[in-house]
């Protein structure tokens, strides 16, 4: 992947060579000759071609893991070997922040000034599962008087299958990528459409690294094609995917005929709860960063925002100044804060769901897009005042810039109105009353809550959610434990235990 030697500030002058498949080692096009377009969301603009595998192509990515799994080195390398592959990862990544933070934000328009700080993650992402790996993934043992000693090993799946989606996808790649690599996996990433060019880099990346041939592969294409493909096929042996809840019902239908094993992240509607004596310039800050960073794109942000009564006022009148501060531009100048949507028919999306706000009753506050951009997928930050927890957009995913602001008045009433939702994937509770904030944040039916926090991960702890927001887990042992290795128990007799003797004579 190449783009301009000098940094600039207009996304439009960052130039990249098409993408093609990453198979077996080898830059290759689709069996098919075929391609699509790859459109800028800041100048809507074609930014490079990109081939589009098919089923053909994901049999022959399948093929190249298998092998590389069973015959190739990687399946029978030692612990320690491997994590030299892992950690030179890592490094590589390090190498090349900038181009590959540029990267992401032209291909997804999120401002540079956090691409740049989610590409260092990612990176952290292969050098924490190293870590892991090496300290955590051991079995344990069950002594049984003086007749048997059982104990457990942890074996990698083998062929594992990966989609990903288009907001941060550099970090969300790697963060599947690093414990399936490290715990021994071969793997097929299936990346979002929409955003190919950081998953070609890492591509890029791996094949630097030496990495061995069929260990890695990136098959870009469509969910209904390649996606399908990749689920379907049974000599993949399981499928984490991070997307959208109705896309993620069909890929475990489909999974299910070969008994995959499947985690899921998906969608999600949390709740923020301000309490009337919670820090409200702290709270205000969480509030505005956890909806309005990433565009607005991100599946735990607090998009649904309950206000006590006693603050309301005061709350929202601070909220309309922030986002009419909110810097909007190119992704590319690194003092934007705020950049387009990821495609035309997502811009469409949110906005029909802001004009349904205004039917709904919603009295509706907007930033203002700058006349230099408006060629962009721009809808600015929003704010739905006077809602209800009973209207469409306060029940629905929007996944973009748009806050519900929903007064209440009692714990009870907050609580019961947060958990009446479809989905469950995470919270916020601010209030300096402590015993209420753990009472709030346990009555929250949410996989994750933050307490007088805005969303700061630690790659210990599980991600995910309950309801409708996934099945499964995704970070720290979890990860490795639960998902990409299955446990295997070893029974040795150390004694001539009893043994019943059917059919024989007495």
């Amino acid at each position: 992947m190449k783009k301009s030697t000098e940094m600039s500030k207009d996304s439009t002058n960052i130039k990249v060579d098409d993408v093609k498949l990453y198979i077996n080692g080898e830059f290759v096009n689709a069996q098919a000759q075929t391609t699509f377009e790859n459109i800028n969301p800041f100048s809507n603009e074609v930014n490079n071609l990109v081939a589009e595998g098919r089923k053909e192509d994901m049999d022959k990515a399948v093929i190249a893991a298998k092998q590389a799994f069973k015959s190739g080195p990687w399946g029978s390398m030692k612990m320690e070997e491997r994590m030299v592959y892992i950690n030179r990862i890592a490094d590589l990544i390090d190498e090349d922040v900038e181009e590959i933070a540029s990267l992401e934000s032209i291909d997804t328009g999120l401002p540079i000034a956090q691409t740049r700080k989610m590409i260092a993650r990612a990176a952290e992402n292969f050098r924490f599962y190293s870590r892991m790996v090496q300290s955590k993934l051991h079995g344990e043992s069950y002594p049984v008087d003086n007749e048997f000693i059982n104990y457990t090993i942890y074996k990698p799946l083998g062929v594992v299958g990966l989609i990903t989606p288009w907001n941060a996808p550099f970090m969300l790649e790697t963060w599947k990528v690093a414990p399936a690599l490290a715990t021994g996996n071969t793997v097929i990433l299936k990346p979002a459409e929409l955003s190919p060019l950081t998953a070609n880099k890492l591509a890029e990346v791996m094949d630097k690294a030496g990495l061995p041939k069929g260990v890695f592969n990136v098959v870009h294409g469509y969910g209904e094609t390649a996606g399908a493909a990749l689920v379907a096929h049974p000599d993949v042996e399981a499928i984490s995917f991070t997307g959208e809840t109705t896309t993620g019902t069909i890929i475990i239908k489909n999974s299910a005929d070969t008994l995959k094993k499947t985690s899921m992240e998906l969608g999600g509607k949390s709740p923020l709860i301000v309490f009337d004596d919670a820090d409200l310039e702290r709270a205000l800050d969480a509030a505005v960063w956890g909806i309005f960073s990433f565009n607005g794109e991100r599946c735990t942000a607090n998009s649904r925002v309950f206000l006590h009564k006693n603050i309301k006022d005061q709350f929202i009148e601070a909220l309309k100044e922030r986002v009419g501060n909110i810097k909007i531009g190119d992704p590319i100048d690194p003092t934007t804060q705020f950049g387009p949507l990821i495609d035309k028919e997502h811009f469409k999306k949110v906005s029909e769901y802001i004009e349904l706000a205004k039917q709904e009753g919603c009295e509706v506050i907007q930033g203002i897009v700058p006349e230099g951009v408006k060629a962009g997928n721009f809808v600015p930050p929003t704010l739905l005042l006077n809602a209800t927890n009973d209207m469409r957009v306060c029940q629905e995913e929007i996944f973009g810039p748009v806050m519900a602001v929903i007064e209440f008045e009692t714990e009870e009433q907050v609580i019961a109105a947060a958990n009446d939702v479809k989905y469950g994937l995470a919270g916020y509770v601010w209030t300096n009353d402590i015993k209420r904030g753990h009472r709030v944040a346990q009555a929250v039916e949410a996989g994750m809550l933050w307490v007088n926090s805005q969303n700061v991960r630690d790659l210990r702890i599980p991600f995910g959610g309950m309801k409708s927001s996934g099945i499964g887990r995704e970070g720290g042992h979890y990860a490795i434990f639960e998902f990409y290795t299955e446990p295997k128990v070893i029974h040795i007799a150390i004694g001539d235990h009893h043994i019943p003797q059917f059919g024989k004579k007495k």
